[in-house]
């Protein structure tokens, strides 16, 4: 019985953080959309990375994990100036550090579930931010397509 209050008190902490998440996204004002040399260099990493991410299924667990935390660590040293760039670099951070974790606890047999749910969620508000900043972006000159 204590487990499950556990559970329920993690899963709302959760829910709570979620929440917070979204709607101080949605509180905060348009911000004016740029495309810099950076931009343009963000928005090619990101589509690598994702299409490396896909790759990584026929590898070994600990190389997944070994990727995914080398892929954060460099999509946490690129600099977009576009507002919704950076938004969307940190998102993507964290889907691939909840992804590696996993992986991690996948191969040792264990609950991977809130892990990965975490990471599609992110993934997933990383795309409506983009979807979002999409008709300013390409009007800026940056393609987004090939990261939606």
């Amino acid at each position: 019985m204590r487990r499950l209050g556990l559970t329920a008190a993690g899963l709302l902490a959760m829910l709570t953080l979620a929440l917070t998440i979204v709607n101080t996204g949605r509180a905060k004002p348009s911000l004016a959309h740029t495309c810099t040399a950076t931009d343009r260099q963000f928005i090619q990493e990101a589509r690598s990375t994702m299409e490396e991410l896909g790759l990584w299924s026929d590898a070994a667990p600990g190389d997944v994990v070994g990727q995914a935390r080398a892929a954060a660590k460099h999509m946490g040293s690129m600099g977009p100036s576009d507002p919704s760039l950076e938004q969307t670099r940190r998102l993507m951070v964290g889907m691939l550090t909840e992804y590696a974790k996993a992986v991690r606890i996948q191969a040792k047999h264990g609950n991977a579930g809130p892990h990965m749910y975490r990471a599609y969620g992110l993934a997933n508000y990383a795309h409506g931010v983009l979807a979002r900043a999409q008709p300013s972006l390409v009007r800026m000159g940056c393609d987004l397509t090939p990261i939606l």
